[in-house]
This record gives C-alpha cells, sequence and structure tokens, in this order.
C-alpha cells in the first residue's frame, strides 16, 4: 500500500526559539502587534510503501527519531494517510 505522511518537527517548548523570537521582535516594523509568540520548525512530507498502516508508522517513526528529528532538542508528530 502506498501511503503519506505530513510531519511536523517543532524545537522543544521549554527551549528558546530565536528565529521565533526574531520574527516576534520584527513584525512590528510592519505595523502587526498582538503577536506573542512565534515558534518556526519543519514540515516534511514523506511518502513510502508498506504491507499495512502500522508497518507506515513504524517506518515514519523510526525515519524522525533516527534520521529527521534531534529527539534531544525537538518534538515531531505526524499523520499518514493511504493513497
Amino acid at each position: 500500500m502506498k501511503f503519506v505522511a505530513e510531519i511536523d518537527i517543532m524545537p522543544h517548548k521549554e527551549l528558546l526559539d530565536p528565529q521565533g523570537k526574531a520574527v516576534v521582535n520584527n513584525l512590528s516594523h510592519l505595523d502587526l502587534s498582538g503577536v506573542t509568540d512565534v515558534r518556526i520548525g519543519r514540515h516534511v512530507t514523506m511518502s513510502l510503501d508498506a504491507a499495512s498502516e502500522e508497518e507506515a508508522r513504524q517506518t515514519v517513526d523510526t525515519a524522525c527519531r533516527k534520521l529527521l528529528a534531534n529527539v534531544i532538542v525537538e518534538t515531531f508528530t505526524f499523520s499518514l494517510a493511504a493513497l
């Protein structure tokens, strides 16, 4: 079966996000107010073949833990859809 995973990787909430802070600080230069926090992460789309949904979930989870995310400083979530 073919699957597509939509993966979001974000810094841990406890850690400073310098990119997000820079965006918040510069929004006022664009006359945008009321934004108090921005967190910047990555979005990954992965297409894969697997025998079952469970196998696809395991593959995506392993890819995230071992390659895509640095689990020491980042968290990840993903959704999986059959094609």
